[in-house]
């Protein structure tokens, strides 16, 4: 799959991120000394954008063959795979690829033999598990999102995981930012982007209020939305209530819904029950990991008329004259038709993700074939780092606290 972005602005954009992201550039310069990869591959299914750049080439200066694929076939930068191939990356992605070239993609990073591998929703690793039938040279693998530790906890549960895997996503340095911040920015750039509507107003539906949904909740209301949430769990939904926000059943929320936003990581969160009830005029939008939470094959099966509207937004025409709007095909908004995650968030995620893989490295060997936390040393090591960055300072307990931390503790 032949790279068809732009070399130079690519560079720009690397470079951009980059010096943004001081915790992964300190990361990498201690990779370069140390070599902590050397000889070994890397196969990283991702999003494959300027910030990913960023962490493959912490990875190669590691030592390390790293090879990329696109964890989803809209969420690709032509241009930074520009810059990842110059830099002798195998890189698999393009922007708007087929279904078939995504797979072959994910493919080719399981025919690489990795020793270490990142994932971003587990596909990597299910394919390993469909086609090896023995642990190989893998030493582990990382996870970055809710989905992809689901599917690795039903691996464990059934136990059939082959090998250790790190939970990065429910490390505090990734869900309490990445999910919260990240998505909550990227997912409105991303129907910003689309639309260039006005939230301020409208009705606005959170389906999901796990961390991802109370970073989107927080965005549409500071925008000046209406914000409703749906829920299953009945702790989430009195959070959301608790925290300000209307809590409703996705089928009254549907009626008078003008956004709907899915972030659940579940199937069919919005389908033909829902669509019936919409307003004329309603957007729906998804930020979770696969494309399955708008039933499309419902709104085709309703529609009698189809037609794109603008460039990530399709029009879908009912019978009795409502049009329905899908951004980005159903599939992440934030990437299908934004930037991806503020810089600044994926330089902590990508940290954890390099740091937890030079983990899996160096003693993936003797870590027992189960889901793991990010050791929190590595954990506490991103927070410090990130710290000065961000213009903050924090107290150092005296050593009477300490002693007192330390009783109290231990019950003594």
């Amino acid at each position: 799959m032949a790279a068809v972005g732009d070399l130079e602005a690519g560079r720009l954009k690397v470079e951009w991120a980059r010096s943004h992201m001081p915790v992964l550039e300190g990361i990498r310069e201690r990779f370069e000394r140390e070599r902590p990869f050397q000889s070994l591959t890397i196969s990283a299914v991702l999003h494959v954008e300027s910030k990913t750049a960023a962490l493959g080439l912490a990875l190669a200066a590691g030592g390390a063959d790293v090879r990329m694929a696109a964890g989803n076939p809209l969420s690709t930068d032509d241009d930074a795979v520009a810059v990842l191939h110059e830099a002798g990356i195998d890189t698999r992605a393009k922007k708007g690829e087929s279904v078939a070239e995504y797979r072959s993609g994910v493919q080719a990073m399981l025919d690489a033999d990795p020793d270490v591998i990142i994932d971003d929703g587990a596909d990597l690793v299910a394919l390993v598990h469909e086609e090896r039938t023995d642990r190989g040279k893998i030493r582990g693998s990382t996870e970055e999102t809710t989905t992809g530790v689901i599917r690795l906890r039903a691996l464990e549960r059934d136990h059939r995981l082959m090998f250790p895997a790190i939970d990065v996503n429910d490390a505090d340095m990734k869900h309490l930012f990445d999910n919260r911040y990240g998505t909550g920015q990227s997912t409105l750039d991303g129907i910003l982007s689309a639309t260039n509507l006005l939230i301020a107003g409208r009705v606005c539906v959170v389906a999901g209020y796990g961390w991802c949904g109370k970073g989107v909740a927080a965005r549409l209301r500071g925008l000046g939305g209406d914000v409703v949430v749906t829920e299953i769990d009945p702790v989430r939904g009195l959070e959301a209530r608790f925290d300000g926000f209307r809590v409703l059943p996705m089928l009254d929320a549907a009626r008078e819904a003008d956004l709907i936003v899915t972030v659940t990581g579940n199937t069919d969160v919005v389908r033909s029950e829902h669509l019936r009830v919409l307003k004329d005029g309603c957007l729906l939008a998804n930020s979770g990991h696969f494309d399955v939470e708008v039933s499309r094959k419902d709104l085709e099966g309703l529609a009698v008329a189809h037609r794109t509207a603008r460039r990530n937004v399709e029009e879908y025409r009912f019978a009795d004259g409502r049009r329905v709007y899908l951004l980005g095909e159903g599939r992440l908004i934030n990437l299908a038709a934004g930037q991806g995650h503020p810089v600044e968030v994926m330089d902590l995620s990508f940290a954890l993700q390099a740091l937890s893989a030079e983990h899996l490295a160096k003693h993936g060997r003797e870590m027992d074939a189960r889901l793991h936390p990010v050791p929190r040393d590595l954990d506490r090591a991103v927070a410090v780092a990130a710290l000065p960055s961000l213009g903050a300072r924090i107290d150092v307990p005296t050593p009477a606290q300490v002693k007192y931390m330390h009783e109290w503790e231990s019950g003594t």
